[in-house]
């Protein structure tokens, strides 16, 4: 009788390219609250940087907030 091995490979996580030109940009938009049947008005702040790489950008939401009436 012989036993099968089986054999799984990791292979390494590569990270994601360097960006260059990384900037933070700020938008203001209204947002529908479907509980409250309202209109708010939101801030999203996105990271973007050019990946030379790719020949892209890319674009992050990093945070949003409810803006104060």
């Amino acid at each position: 009788m012989s036993a099968a091995a089986s054999y799984t490979a990791a292979l390494p996580v590569l990270e994601f390219p360097a960006g260059v030109d990384t900037r933070w940009e700020t938008e203001k938009r209204m947002v529908w609250n479907q509980k409250q049947h309202t209109s708010e008005e939101h801030e999203f702040v996105y990271e973007t940087s050019w990946i030379a790489e790719l020949g892209v950008w890319r674009r992050f939401l990093r945070s949003q907030r409810q803006l104060k009436s």
